[in-house]
């Protein structure tokens, strides 16, 4: 498994958290940051998940 995967898939649930977190206390900014940082974290599962299979290729 590719480190971008670890990686993102470990933005992802900061991102989650965060999200759930600035919606229960209604702090606008700390759930736009969450929902940033899922995104961010889904496109470096997806980088890693190219670098798995291009690997995984040769």
């Amino acid at each position: 498994m590719d480190n971008d995967r670890i990686k993102g898939a470990a933005d992802q649930a900061k991102g989650a958290v965060k999200d759930a977190v600035g919606k229960v206390t209604g702090d606008s900014k700390l759930q736009a940051e969450g929902k940033m940082d899922k995104a961010k974290g889904k496109v470096e599962n997806a980088v890693g998940g190219v670098k798995d299979a291009l690997r995984d290729d040769d």
